[in-house]
């Protein structure tokens, strides 16, 4: 795959050194609409760049000052269920390593494990469990964006969540972390995989995320994890799950995220 080619086409219309990146997960997509000032590139123009076909995810690298800091958000991700393979999931993580993103911060929309988990509550990752899925750095490793075996056992810096402690405390929100798992996707999981999910440890269910925490870390990036309970899990719901659900509830969160994003800006 050819990074280069795609981070020399991004640093040709951008200038700047912009050293973190927010990627915005379902729902999300209307923050980039407060940013004041900011240069828009969609994925279909730039080489190497998959598309993203799922509804809520606009498909755009948004360069922008924000909190006084030079960021990119990625709005809209890539999902191994729409046919891509991890490699072109995690593609874009690379390109940013190139044109110097240092520290990636990932939201997603999740489904609630942990009974002490409610719709609407925003939960810092702490960890993962990656389940179904080889791993997307799979086949020759590329030496000149890390080792052929790296380390995994802080995936989600920890200086990073103890700034997000910060920014949730200084609003007076409940600081809540958990264990997400990922599955494969598109259906959603049965109530008999929700409990054994629960019996390995997983605190909330997404589809997301976790080949990006892979190929970041393998590029020694600092990530930070940040999922919205979107609804409670199959078998802790008492209703159907639905995508429009996941979608109402992101559009719900997203002042609080923003407030939340705002302070943790300024610890950056």
């Amino acid at each position: 795959m050819n990074y280069q080619a795609a981070a020399d086409f991004i640093r040709q219309r951008v200038s700047g050194v912009f050293d973190t990146c927010v990627v915005l997960g379902s729902g999300y997509g209307s923050l980039i609409d407060k940013l004041p000032q900011k240069t828009t590139i969609s994925y279909s123009d730039i080489p190497g760049f998959p598309v993203s076909t799922v509804p809520g995810h606009k498909g755009e690298l948004v360069f922008a000052s924000f909190m006084g800091k030079n960021v990119v958000f990625l709005s809209g991700r890539f999902h191994f269920y729409e046919g891509y393979s991890l490699g072109e999931v995690t593609f874009y993580v690379r390109v940013l390593k190139l044109i110097g993103v240092k520290n990636l911060i990932l939201t997603n929309a999740t489904g609630g494990i942990n009974p002490d988990f409610k719709a609407g509550d925003l939960v810092v990752i702490s960890d993962h469990i990656k389940l179904g899925l080889q791993s997307p750095l799979f086949g020759p490793n590329d030496d000149s964006f890390g080792p052929r075996f790296h380390d995994m056992s802080c995936a989600y810096s920890l200086a990073l969540r103890e700034k997000a402690q910060k920014a949730f405390e200084a609003l007076q929100l409940p600081y809540k972390t958990g264990v997400y798992a990922m599955m494969g996707g598109p259906q959603f999981e049965t109530p008999a995989e929700i409990r054994a999910l629960g019996i390995l440890g997983a605190d909330m269910v997404g589809m997301s995320t976790v080949p990006e925490v892979i190929v970041a870390n393998h590029c020694g990036m600092e990530v930070l994890g940040i999922s919205l309970i979107s609804n409670l899990a199959a078998g802790i719901s008492k209703a159907p799950l639905s995508h429009e659900e996941v979608m109402e509830e992101g559009r719900r969160a997203t002042e609080t995220f923003w407030k939340v994003l705002r302070e943790l800006m300024q610890l950056l």
